[in-house]
């Protein structure tokens, strides 16, 4: 084998082997945090601006002029048999950066088909919307948490609610890995060709969600890595490819959270690289 050819086969050892040690790092701090994100987070009060009303929209469902003020409320949807704990170190970057509208949400690990998800989902949106004024909010989801959250604004009218929804791990085409737990109903539907996927694949024309999906070229969990690539010709998609994590990291590792905050800042109608475009790769190895 030449010389080069043998040291990029290393290196990619290497970054595989930096990887797992890091995905092995945090499982164990996540399952020592996990006890902590069972219990549903206490919701913050009402801000002193927000009108009694509920939230003032315009004719598209959009905000209109209200007295709410301030960004959006950021919406944190986990993973499957996880809980709001995996968001801790990217919920403190956002709020260092100047988000303080961060809340969460725990939906039960007993809970036997997604589109009842996304129909709670749902209801937690409107409460924040009553709740702060605001007519839109963002969201984050984590691996099942995006798919959750995707089938809200496509299938339950969540676009005209959701303005950037950001996904991280999220196995849009099905990942082959949940074959491996298929007694789940909820792993069932993360199945490529399962009935939800095929619901979420169908046509979305008119969709006003502004979709943001990182992927990594690490990720065990998502088989192939590219099936958490949204392509979909209805909706506004920008992928951004990230490179030397796996799985666990997405939602813990800073250079993900400077993505992260990245996407939700940019509001501007358009995409930064253009309907399903991707930039260049992210690597944090």
């Amino acid at each position: 084998m030449p010389f080069g050819r043998l040291a990029m086969e290393f290196a990619k050892v290497t970054t595989l082997m930096k990887a797992t040690a890091l995905e092995l790092a945090i499982l164990t701090g996540h399952l020592v945090l996990y006890p902590t994100g069972i219990v549903a987070e206490r919701l913050a009060p009402a801000p002193s601006d927000a009108p009694d009303g509920g939230p003032d929209e315009g004719p598209d469902g959009r905000p209109g002029k209200g007295p709410a003020r301030g960004r959006r409320p950021v919406l944190l949807l986990h993973g499957f048999v996880d809980n709001r704990s995996v968001f801790v170190l990217l919920r403190r970057s956002l709020a260092r950066h100047g988000r303080d509208g961060i809340e969460s949400l725990n939906y039960s690990p007993l809970t036997c088909d997604l589109r009842a998800a996304a129909e709670l989902l749902g209801r937690r949106v409107e409460e924040i919307r009553a709740r702060t004024g605001h007519a839109d909010v963002d969201i984050v989801g984590h691996s099942l948490g995006g798919l959750i959250a995707r089938y809200y604004v496509q299938c339950l009218g969540g676009d005209a609610r959701v303005r950037t929804l950001v996904m991280l791990g999220t196995p849009h085409a099905g990942t082959t890995v949940a074959r491996l737990a298929a007694a789940h109903p909820l792993v069932r539907q993360m199945r490529p060709g399962s009935g939800v996927l095929r619901e979420l694949a169908g046509p979305a024309p008119g969709c006003r969600t502004r979709f943001v999906s990182f992927w990594s070229d690490l990720d065990q969990v998502m088989v192939p890595v590219e099936t958490a690539r949204l392509d979909h010709p209805d909706l506004l998609v920008h992928n951004v490819r990230v490179s030397g994590i796996g799985h666990l990291a997405l939602p813990v590792h800073p250079t993900v959270a400077a993505g992260v905050r990245e996407a939700l800042d940019a509001d501007a109608p358009g995409l930064p690289a253009g309907r399903g475009e991707e930039p260049d790769a992210s690597s944090v190895a």
